[in-house]
């Protein structure tokens, strides 16, 4: 049996597991580096010679994918491609795949979770106890009878509207392309994207990042929304323009947010809305629970087995449009 490389680059998928059983039957030699992924500079050199990468959210840009002379094959642990520069995929003739299907359950308890911590005061709540402030018993806006807007209508957000049986939550979306089967089956209203905007007490993110959608909820859309708002991002951080989300928080525009993700990655101490006690954090772990970290590590490995032995992972490859007859 040949034998191909790869390299698994996220600390996360370098224990034992399914995953590596499956590459190493497939005749794959696994590299799992120890050196510090979040060095600017570093990546092309832990790629290497490698001729496939399992690979995070961290940055592939065009240094690092011409920096790796022999890699054919990139495999996102996930569904978010945005920090992988495709054109210059494309160029070198390299497969990019995501794992789709693995992660929306977990994403989508996620981000309930975060709306019902805040919807109820938390984080704030949780400081004031532990700092030993004086117990402030201010009433808060019941859950049942408002209204969740969702921007995105994909697999998350179709879990997520799943979930939401008992609370009494009117659910409004907007999708470019909306599911209109789904939407009517579960009761969901689709309205223009200015129309969720400001008739959302709750308002969850679930958009891919494109230059389109880059910066897309500024201070003029962030202006539109409802007052006393709460807004849920667990999709990607460049949807949110920090600066006027941190002004609308302070200003009490906004109510609250829950943050998964962020413009920059791990987010720094100094960014301003850590110090915010109506902000509840997450470290982009949304989608990871027991059941997708088991799922997509095994759909990774088998997208690279596929790619190797001529199939092609229908709904798996996010580049190479129109190309035709390529090969390992």
């Amino acid at each position: 049996m040949s034998t191909h490389s790869v390299v698994i680059v996220p600390p996360l998928m370098h224990p034992e597991g399914p995953h590596i059983a499956l590459l190493r039957a497939a005749g794959f030699e696994i590299r799992r580096p120890i050196e510090d992924i979040t060095r600017p500079g570093q990546l092309a050199a832990i790629i290497g010679d490698a001729e496939a990468a399992m690979v995070g959210t961290e940055p592939y840009t065009r240094e690092v994918i011409f920096g790796a002379p022999r890699l054919r094959a990139i495999v996102r642990c996930g569904v978010g491609y945005d920090a992988i520069d495709l054109r210059a995929a494309d160029e070198r003739g390299i497969a990019v795949a995501i794992t789709p299907g693995t992660n929306h359950e977990a994403a989508a308890e996620h981000a309930l979770a975060m709306m019902l911590a805040l919807a109820r005061g938390f984080p704030r709540r949780d400081f004031m106890v532990r700092r030993g402030e004086p117990w402030k018993k201010v009433p808060m806006p019941r859950i049942a009878g408002r209204t969740l807007g969702l921007l995105g209508l994909g697999r998350i957000a179709k879990a997520l509207v799943t979930r939401l049986g008992g609370l009494q939550l009117r659910v409004l979306a907007y999708a470019p392309r909306p599911d209109r089967t789904f939407a009517a089956d579960h009761g969901v209203e689709l309205a223009t994207f200015e129309d969720v905007l400001r008739q959302s007490d709750f308002l969850s993110l679930h958009l891919p990042l494109t230059p389109e959608t880059r910066g897309l909820m500024n201070e003029t859309m962030l202006t539109l929304m409802k007052p006393g708002a709460i807004l849920i991002n667990t999709s990607r951080g460049g949807l949110v323009d920090e600066r006027a989300l941190h002004a609308a928080l302070v200003d009490g525009r906004l109510a609250g947010a829950g943050l998964d993700v962020f413009a920059q990655e791990p987010a720094g101490l100094d960014n301003p809305l850590l110090q915010l006690d109506n902000v509840l954090l997450s470290p982009h772990i949304s989608g990871l629970d027991n059941e997708s970290y088991g799922d997509l590590r095994v759909m990774a490995a088998r997208i690279l087995i596929d790619l190797v032995e001529g199939r092609w992972p229908d709904g798996c490859v996010v580049n190479l449009r129109g190309v035709n007859g390529w090969r390992w």
